[in-house]
């Protein structure tokens, strides 16, 4: 099996001892090429040659973002048969697509699964999510896509890294909390409406987090769980919030902090629930339009802002080695 291992040097999690160990690892298998990522977009450019090129499977070592620009390469002209299967290896400080699908956070032990999934052949067909800006390139997503006060915060993180900080968790929440004490006026009146093919709009919305899978994130070894019914077997789900009151916001955090069977012994989780909370379950096509040019993220990359998104997902997209 032809191969490339695309790899982020300055990933958080991993060192070059780790990734000799992984390149000698996935050699004994594999006719194996290795690249260092040089620049942002590079991976997409590398998973978009590889594909090209007709390789049959690209790997790739480091975080989310790295995914989300391998997945973006692999389907730059779209899901198809001849595109290379997609393997991760974790090196990120979240991972939230690696773990996702069940591998483990760390990446010797995500190698040797890694590893053995090639040697038994396994593999699943995920969906994915893709978001459409008129003028803009598409850009699809793995886990998560958001627009307005979440997307704001990891645009905070991001600045936060350009300024020499590492990417902790802990300075999600620090920079989470300075973002919601100055966005007081958005806390109140939302500039996002959410439109639904069918249905009436939905205005006033201070943030719309898209899910591709549940979680949505983790905190630590703890999960996040905003839509937790979203599924890689499904469309999109959608969570917003109309208001950011104190009390309302801790009552949703710690609502989203876990995850609960109905009452009525139901199968399958249940989601946060309020009076300023919406909610919507497995939607192939919506948009999101905001009033004013609102901060908007794919997959943790914050992209600028945006005043119109359109969504769509897309089932069985890419084929992924579990």
């Amino acid at each position: 099996m032809r191969a490339l291992l695309v790899v982020n040097p300055k990933a958080t999690t991993t060192s070059g001892r780790t990734r000799d160990v992984l390149t000698h690892a996935l050699r004994s298998d594999l006719a194996l090429e290795v690249a260092h990522t040089e620049y942002r977009g590079h991976a997409r450019d590398l998973a978009q040659d590889a594909a090209e090129r007709g390789l049959d499977l690209v790997v790739s070592l480091g975080g989310d973002g790295t995914v989300n620009e391998i997945v973006n390469g692999l389907l730059a002209h779209g899901p198809s048969d001849r595109v290379p299967r997609l393997a991760v290896v974790p090196g990120g400080s979240t991972n939230v697509f690696a773990r996702t699908l069940g591998l483990p956070n760390d990446p010797v032990e995500a190698t040797g699964a890694l590893l053995d999934a090639l040697e038994h052949r396994r593999e699943r067909a995920v969906s994915l999510g893709k978001a459409m800006t008129e003028g803009l390139p598409d850009r699809w997503f793995t886990f998560t896509a958001g627009l307005g006060f979440d997307a704001g915060v990891v645009g905070r993180v991001e600045a936060q890294r350009r300024a020499g900080r590492k990417s902790t968790h802990g300075l999600y929440v620090s920079q989470a909390l300075r973002h919601y004490l100055t966005e007081r006026e958005h806390r109140r009146n939302g500039p996002i409406t959410l439109e639904l093919n069918g249905q009436e709009s939905v205005p006033g919305l201070v943030l719309a987090i898209i899910s591709n899978t549940s979680p949505w994130t983790f905190l630590g070894n703890r999960p996040v769980f905003p839509s937790p019914s979203a599924s890689f077997d499904r469309d999109l789900d959608i969570f917003g919030i109309t208001r950011m009151t104190a009390f309302g916001t801790a009552r949703t955090v710690r609502q989203i902090l876990r995850s609960h069977t109905p009452a009525d012994g139901a199968a399958g989780p249940v989601g946060p629930t309020g009076k300023h909370l919406v909610s919507y379950h497995d939607v192939r096509h919506f948009t999101l339009v905001s009033q004013e040019p609102a901060p908007f993220q794919v997959d943790g990359d914050h992209l600028g802002d945006r005043s119109r998104v359109s969504f769509t997902g897309v089932r069985r997209a890419l084929r992924v080695i579990v």
